[in-house]
């Protein structure tokens, strides 16, 4: 295991709380309007809609390096802000009575969490808004997929994670400037001690004096799962639910859980691996057992 247990399920028990509060946001939205202007065309062809996806996430990706080459990390930072709070207020919405204020008061709840989620860096905080973060980003793209779109999204998204962690390398450069450079990171993010550090720090206390303690060096292991990994499932259970019904997206949660446990409690230490081809083999195995059996 690249992680010790308990690491391993606490990702797991965060990746399987925002599955199921995705699916709740979603299923609002299923019923409800989208607020701030994100409503899409009531007959919109998922077809059609498709390229214009693909297109976006190209046009993202290129546009985060673009911005990581020349350094304007204030941009990138305000960036992050925006998706953050519209996100926050999103899923914080759909907890909500059905109120004409409360779309504004979900963004004025919001927007202190991602301040302090973009410019002041807390673990608790971090890790507790990721689980409202993906379910609303999930809510606005469901509506323009369908089945196949869908599987043919995961097929994309997963060939394109295996060549950027084992070919390009270029995850791995994203992830360590998000976490150094502009101390944010979207995804999970665990840090935590080894029992080898935990027992150096003991024999420094003993030693040292707590000012002169804070100039030595610890090293912190650090347990990550990327945004991607979590939102992807959360949209293939929504389209499930939108199109067989809540029990086939249930299967593809467990699916997606399956496929993620496999890496975590098979990975091994210090190298680095996609989630997103052992998650959609997951994935595509709860859609064909939700197919079989409803």
């Amino acid at each position: 295991m690249k992680h010790k247990l308990a690491i391993i399920l606490v990702l797991l028990g965060m990746f399987l709380v925002t599955q199921f509060i995705g699916l709740y946001v979603v299923n609002h939205y299923s019923q409800n309007e989208l607020p701030y202007g994100m409503e899409p065309p009531e007959e919109i062809n998922p077809v059609n809609a498709f390229p214009s996806i693909i297109i976006a996430f190209i046009i993202a990706i290129a546009l985060f390096f673009l911005l990581t080459k020349f350094k304007i990390e204030f941009i990138l930072k305000l960036w992050f802000l925006i998706v953050i709070v519209l996100a926050l207020g999103l899923s914080i919405n759909s907890f909500l009575p059905k109120e004409q204020y409360i779309p504004l008061m979900s963004l004025i709840i919001a927007l202190p969490f991602a301040l302090i989620k973009v410019f002041n860096r807390n673990i608790i905080v971090h890790n507790t808004t990721e689980l409202l973060i993906y379910p609303g980003i999930a809510a606005v793209f469901v509506p323009l997929l369908n089945i196949w779109t869908m599987i043919i999204l995961l097929i994309l998204i997963s060939i394109y994670d295996a060549w950027a962690v084992w070919k390009s390398k270029i995850m791995q450069k994203m992830a360590k400037y998000q976490i150094n450079t502009l101390k944010i990171f979207s995804g999970f993010f665990i840090p935590y001690l080894s029992k080898k550090e935990r027992e150096k720090i003991k024999m420094l206390k003993q030693k040292y004096k707590k000012s002169e303690l804070k100039k030595k060096k610890i090293k912190i292991n650090i347990a990550i799962l990327g945004g991607g990994d979590v939102i992807f499932p959360i949209i293939s259970a929504g389209v499930m639910l939108k199109t067989l019904g809540i029990w086939p997206a249930i299967f593809v949660i467990l699916g997606a859980a399956l496929g993620l446990s496999y890496l975590l409690f098979f990975s091994e230490k210090k190298k680095f691996y996609p989630a997103m081809p052992f998650i959609t083999v997951g994935i595509f195995l709860g859609m064909l057992v939700g197919v079989l059996v409803f």
